[in-house]
This record gives C-alpha cells, structure tokens and sequence, in this order.
C-alpha cells in the first residue's frame, strides 16, 4: 500500500491471507509489515497490486487556494503520474476530488457510507486492472465528519485516512483476484 502510514489498508489484505505491505515517508501507525522510504524506491519490487493514498494537499479542490499553480502541484501530478506507470498489473490510486482535474478522470466515486460509515466524503478511486469496489452496507446516517474538524497539527492525517468498512471492501473484493492468479 502506497502511501499509507495507517496500516488500515495493508492490514485488511493481510487478513484476507495476502501478504500485503505498506509504504510511506511515516513510520507505520501499528505493527505490521512496513517499508518506511519513498515508494518510488521500491515499485520495481515486482508486487502483484499496489492501492496508492498520494498526498493530496496540492492535488485536491481545497488546496485550489494555495496550490492552483505552483509547482507543488505539478511535482504531485508527476508523483500520482509515477505511480500509475509502475510496472505493477492491478493498481488503484485513491483521492478526493480535484485530481480529476488536472490528471484523468476517476474510474468510480466512492463516499463512506457505501461501505458502513456513516458520513460523507467524495473519494476517487483510478483503477487499472481492478473492477470497481461495489458498496457492502449502505449506511443511512450521512455527515461530513472530516469538513468539521477543528484546525490541528494532525487534522491532515485524520482526513487522509481510509475507513475500516472501505479497506475491508478493497480487500474482500480485490484480494481474491490476486489467489486466482496464484493457483493458475
């Protein structure tokens, strides 16, 4: 998992049986296989599929005030752009809106309370070689949780984060394709 100082993700595979690791610039949150390095380092290290969180403080619609045309934002779209071209066959690329933009369009619009939290929060996810994650439990309540965070040192990390119900929706339904190639 690209990206990703949670484990959320990395840990949802894990439990599917795959053998599955995280990267980032961070250390990891919690115990688990973790590579702490730029991910650019280490793409050619023949993984069988890779979900990449870039950071989006320049890419996404928030950012528009600060970023609208700076560099900072063109070296994140050639990041996103080197992810996307690693020699990996199953990749997806998750973002908030604003990326979209400047880049490609999304393959699918994903929100929180498709897969059981009940709140809002507009995710793009850029799929090649994976089918669309279909919703687990469609969750009535809808607030958007992360908008209404108190400025923080931290805030940044806590709106970044994939949810439980998300990650486990990657997983249960990306991970059996990666055993399919195993056993043929």
């Amino acid at each position: 998992m690209a990206c990703e100082f949670s484990g959320e993700v990395r840990d949802a595979f894990i439990a599917q049986g795959c053998d599955a690791w995280s990267c980032d610039l961070l250390p990891s949150e919690r115990p688990g296989p973790h590579i702490q390095a730029d991910v650019l380092s280490v793409l050619d290290e023949s993984w069988d599929l890779m979900v990449a969180h870039p950071p989006c403080t320049a890419l996404c619609r928030a950012g528009d005030r600060w970023y609208r045309q700076s560099q900072a934002r063109l070296d994140a779209v050639a990041f996103v752009q080197m992810l996307w071209d690693a020699p990996i066959g199953r990749v997806a690329i998750e973002n908030p809106r604003g990326l979209n933009r400047f880049w490609k369009p999304a393959s699918q619009t994903i929100q929180p309370w498709m897969f059981n939290h009940p709140e809002t929060k507009t995710t793009l996810l850029w799929l090649r070689g994976l089918p669309p994650l279909m919703a687990t439990v469609v969750s009535t309540g809808r607030q958007p949780r992360v908008h209404w965070m108190s400025p923080s040192k931290d805030r940044w990390k806590e709106r970044s984060r994939t949810l439980p119900g998300v990650a486990a929706a990657m997983a249960a339904q990306w991970a059996p394709l990666l055993k399919s190639e195993v056993a043929a």
